[in-house]
């Protein structure tokens, strides 16, 4: 197993054009960045820009802490780590076992047709490698093809953030698209469950999860899959 995983955070910190600020999703960092490194395994954070990747502040408030983002709060070395990330263009698939892309709504700006991110994914798709995503950031996967041209979730069984969670969190008319909708017309097997309720769905070297509460199955299945 390449004991060596890669983290893709967004970039983007403007919720639309509504003055709030967005960014990733603390807990679907956290939860997944900590069974990576107890699993003995190092992982290199990237963002298209580099350096400080936002945080979403609403992530950040009470009702959605976990013990996760408890060790975050508590932890140095990733804090400085979310401060220093390298740049999407400066990586190889070649020095890396998998790739996981942790959502917020950040991914939906400026991962979705960024070419960076889209030639890493095809890359790891290539090579065999495993590609794991959650919540929104499944939207890295929307414009990553086969080598035939089709699109790579064509068929493939998928989720992502669906857009009655999406209307819970009061977001519909804000985000540049509705997630679930984008996943379909790309003629994604879409899947989902109740909302908030834990769902990830594997298809080959796609690792999918539903929500926030999907981070820490959607990195164990990741684990598996590198271990196997």
């Amino acid at each position: 197993m390449n004991k060596k995983i890669l983290m893709v955070l967004t970039s983007h910190d403007e919720l639309g054009n509504t003055g709030k600020k967005t960014g990733f999703w603390v807990e679907e960092f956290a939860a997944p960045y900590y069974a990576f490194i107890d699993a003995g395994v190092e992982v290199i954070l990237a963002t298209p820009k580099g350096g400080q990747a936002p945080i979403d502040p609403t992530s950040t408030l009470a009702d959605f802490q976990t013990a996760a983002t408890d060790r975050y709060d508590g932890d140095d070395v990733a804090q400085a780590k979310i401060a220093t990330t390298v740049t999407l263009a400066s990586l190889n698939e070649a020095d890396f076992g998998g790739v996981f892309y942790p959502g917020g709504h950040g991914p939906l700006w400026d991962l979705t047709d960024n070419t960076d991110s889209i030639t890493l994914i095809e890359s790891f798709l290539k090579a065999g490698k495993a590609v794991a995503t959650v919540c929104h950031a499944s939207a890295a996967l929307l414009n990553v093809k086969q080598p035939s041209g089709e699109f790579a979730i064509k068929g493939k069984a998928i989720t992502g953030f669906t857009n009655s969670e999406e209307e819970a969190v009061q977001l519909t008319e804000v985000v540049p698209f509705l997630l679930e909708d984008e996943l379909i017309k790309r003629g994604g097997d879409y899947q989902k469950t109740q909302d908030w309720d834990v769902f990830v769905v594997q298809d080959g070297l796609l690792i999918t999860g539903q929500n926030p509460a999907s981070s820490a199955l959607a990195a164990e299945k990741l684990l598996t899959h590198l271990s196997a």
